[in-house]
C-alpha cells in the first residue's frame, strides 16, 4: 500500500480542524450550558454532534484511523442532499431553514477533497477483512 502523502494528511487535519473548532463553537456551549432542558430529537442531535466534534479533534492527531469518522459524515450527508434538500428543491422554493441546513450540510464538499481515496480503497475494500470464526488459518 503507498503511503498517503503530508500534504493528503495536513488537507485531513485541516478538515478534522475546521469540524471540531465549528462544532466547539456552536454545539459545546449549548452542551455545557443549556438552561431548559432539550427535546428527545435536539438532545440527540446535540449530543451525537458533540460526540462527532470530539472525535474530529481526535482526527487531528491520528487522521488516518479516524477515517470512518468522516466516511459517516459523508455518507449521511450525502443521503440527506439527495432524499431530503433535492426533492424539496423540485418542490419549489426553500423556506429559509432548509436553506440554513443546505448551507450547514453543503459544507461536505471539503471532504472529498481531502479524502485519500487510493488508501480508503486499499484499506477497507481490498485488504482482507478481519477473520469471523475462531479458528486461524495458515
Amino acid at each position: 500500500m503507498q503511503p498517503v502523502s503530508l500534504t493528503r494528511l495536513y488537507m485531513l487535519r485541516i478538515v478534522y480542524l475546521i469540524i471540531a473548532v465549528g462544532l466547539g463553537l456552536v454545539i459545546w456551549p449549548g452542551v455545557i450550558h443549556h438552561e431548559q432542558p432539550w427535546s428527545v430529537a435536539q438532545g440527540f442531535v446535540n449530543c451525537m454532534l458533540a460526540a462527532f466534534g470530539l472525535l474530529c479533534a481526535l482526527g487531528i492527531r491520528y487522521p488516518l484511523q479516524m477515517l470512518p469518522v468522516l466516511l459517516w459524515e459523508l455518507t449521511w450527508k450525502t443521503i440527506w442532499l439527495l432524499v431530503v434538500a433535492l426533492p424539496a428543491w423540485r418542490a419549489g422554493p426553500l423556506d429559509q431553514a432548509m436553506m440554513e441546513n443546505l448551507f450547514a450540510v453543503g459544507i461536505v464538499v471539503i471532504i472529498p477533497i481531502a479524502m485519500p481515496w487510493g488508501y480508503l480503497i486499499e484499506k477497507y475494500l481490498k485488504q482482507p477483512s478481519d477473520r469471523w470464526s475462531r479458528s486461524v488459518s495458515n
